[in-house]
């Protein structure tokens, strides 16, 4: 750029570059800022609006994660509570949450990633990219191997959980995995055994846990199925013996045998996030 001579050594022209995106990341961010984070807990997710919105997550305190609601926050934030409740090496005593409502339209957007882009630039948010807010990944990431910092390496599954609702009595196979699968804190995903409604099994009491019905269910299918806990989720199929490199678990014959789940480099393996509804 030329300087006028007698003006000093300014230029008197430039470019300018207005990062609006930039400007929102950070109002949001001085939003959320502005708010004293409550618990994770059904009585402060009750008294939120059924709106879309972002919003952050806190573990002892320290700021871990960034996310949307599309339609409600309230459904969100349930989902949240559910999947923290249900994990060994967290409780749901230690997170706190605080949240902003915002325009259908803006969500176009992507807020979220607006926070995480401010966020990102002062340091990492621990859970944004590491599978914390991922549902089920589907049959084709069953044999994923994960990271020593993926959220169901750090906090996998307890499946000393109780079946919540799954009364005691003797009912079909098909009834109590429906049962198992609505009563659990995370996935059960499985194939349906055949005859499935003819065969019965019993439940000795109310709300067992999870580890007690899935050696009732692997003792009452057929010798070829096999029940596998990985660090997330667990799944049933026709498929035993096979052996999994996540797995920490499995059900075969009505007997619980101890895996060694394996973890990949930190540069390699799974890294998928999903933040929206």
């Amino acid at each position: 750029m030329t300087a006028i001579p007698g003006l000093g050594e300014r230029p008197f022209h430039r470019n300018f570059t207005l990062s609006i995106t930039k400007a929102l990341g950070d109002q949001l961010a001085a939003g959320l800022e502005e708010l004293t984070p409550a618990p994770l807990a059904d009585e402060h997710i009750d008294q939120l609006e059924e709106r879309a919105g972002v919003y952050q997550l806190y573990l002892n305190g320290d700021f871990v994660y960034v996310g949307k609601a599309d339609k409600s926050l309230q459904a969100r934030l349930r989902n949240h509570l559910k999947k923290i409740s249900g994990r060994r090496g967290i409780t749901l005593d230690e997170i706190t949450f605080s949240c902003l409502y915002v325009a259908e339209d803006f969500s176009a957007l992507a807020p979220e990633q607006l926070l995480i882009n401010h966020h990102k630039g002062q340091g990492d948010i621990p859970w944004n990219n590491n599978g914390f807010g991922n549902r089920d990944p589907g049959r084709q990431r069953d044999h994923t191997i994960l990271k020593g910092s993926h959220f169901d390496a750090l906090y996998p599954i307890d499946l000393e959980r109780p079946v919540k609702g799954l009364a005691a009595g003797t009912m079909t196979l098909h009834a109590l995995m429906a049962a198992v699968k609505a009563g659990l804190p995370y996935t059960f995903r499985y194939a349906s055994v055949p005859d499935h409604r003819g065969i019965t099994v019993t439940v000795p009491h109310a709300e067992p846990t999870a580890d007690s019905v899935f050696r009732l269910i692997s003792a009452a299918v057929p010798q070829q199925w096999q029940i596998t806990a990985l660090m997330g989720y667990v799944i049933m199929y026709r498929e035993s013996p096979t052996e999994y490199e996540s797995a920490w678990r499995y059900y075969r014959d009505g007997q619980a045998i101890e895996g060694t789940p394996q973890q990949a480099p930190e540069e390699e393996g799974d890294s998928t996030s999903e933040t929206g509804e």
